[in-house]
């Protein structure tokens, strides 16, 4: 072998490409090229079968892969390539979110609010993934009757399920370079939640996508599979992907607790606006029971978990802060959520 093949061979980079089927189902496949990567510039374009996926027909198939962020893979060598999907003329595809957020965020250059979103991801484990129709949450059976109480924050083998992948989990995002910065067992049995964030504007629709990308990988080696759906069990909580946001007006001192409650406002005006886009079948979850707000019916309330909007005790006590918009549903899509909520808040009309 020649000195030139072994130092190209010694180069190669496995880099795995990430983007979204029809059904907002994740697909992914793998390349391995013989380059340098030092920055998302060094990822090249690639493209997939449309027609597989749904998204195209097979006469004219070809769907564009554009590399939008890349992370540290934690379960390969190489680096998770999240791609935004076009078609052969550069126009998103109908559920490319990404695009549309972008240039909301955009706008933050006139307003420079620098938006920062920290978001709480619930999820239920599900112990069947090869029988479906009979799978139930991990210890569900066994507990079938038992009060929900227990499970919250539960230690040990009788009130926690999950527990090994939820840490697995979390490792690898620490690993990938996410901002993870957190995770606890939830209300119901099996039901875990983990956070992410703070981070800047898109970065942390970017960051949830990965971070649901490696839990659904995680599960794959497990025999489980994870359950997105916002209220998969009619008798116990549902899941959420509550959404903390602040700006530099709101977490500006004194002024801030003003900016905030001049935020809920303008939440309250669009709340129909704003469930049409929270997530398929939110509708079950909010209920006003198990800990949610009424599906069509906007409230807020400091330190109110039942509310649509909550503001913290520490906010209220210091005057500034973040505001926690508890009404997206698990499923819901990270780009379209975090863009509303900021296009609502600050965007306003040009000609105002």
């Amino acid at each position: 072998m020649s000195e030139q093949s072994e130092a190209t061979r010694n180069n190669r980079v496995i880099l795995e490409y990430i983007w979204l089927g029809c059904k907002g189902e994740f697909r992914s496949k793998i390349r391995v090229v013989n380059s340098m990567i030092t920055s998302i510039k060094d990822i090249p374009v690639w493209n997939y079968d449309g027609s597989s996926t749904g998204q195209a027909e097979g006469r004219n198939s070809e769907v564009t892969l554009f590399p939008c962020a890349a992370f540290k893979n934690p379960l390969n060598p190489g680096f998770l390539v999240l791609c935004s999907t076009y078609n052969e003329h550069g126009e998103p595809m109908s559920n490319n979110h990404r695009h549309a957020a972008t240039l909301v965020f955009k706008k933050d250059e006139k307003y420079e609010e620098k938006p920062w979103f920290a978001v709480e991801q619930e999820y239920f484990i599900y112990d069947n993934p090869l029988n479906i129709s009979n799978s139930k949450p991990l210890g569900y059976q066994q507990h079938e009757e038992t009060p929900q109480g227990q499970f919250y924050c539960g230690v040990g083998s009788r009130n926690a399920y999950g527990r090994a992948i939820a840490e697995t989990h979390l490792n690898a995002c620490v690993k990938a370079g996410l901002a993870i910065s957190g995770i606890n067992a939830e209300a119901a049995c099996g039901q875990w939640e983990y956070q992410i964030g703070p981070c800047l504007g898109i970065e942390c629709a970017d960051q949830v996508m990965i971070s649901r990308y490696l839990l659904e990988k995680i599960s794959e080696l497990q025999g489980v599979y994870i359950e997105f759906d916002p209220k998969p069990l009619s008798n116990r909580n549902g899941s959420g992907c509550h959404v903390n946001y602040s700006t530099n007006s709101t977490r500006k001192e004194e002024t801030g607790l003003d900016a905030i409650f001049e935020s809920v406002k303008r939440l309250e005006a669009k709340h129909d606006e704003h469930m049409k886009v929270y997530g398929e079948n939110n509708d079950k979850r909010m209920t006003g029971i198990h800990e949610t707000a009424s599906y069509d019916k906007f409230t807020s309330g400091v330190a109110d978990r039942g509310a649509s909007v909550r503001i913290g005790r520490i906010t209220q006590k210091n005057k500034c802060g973040y505001l926690e918009d508890r009404r997206p549903a698990s499923n819901m899509d990270p780009y379209v959520v975090t863009s509303k909520i900021y296009e609502t808040t600050i965007v306003v009309d040009e000609e105002a």
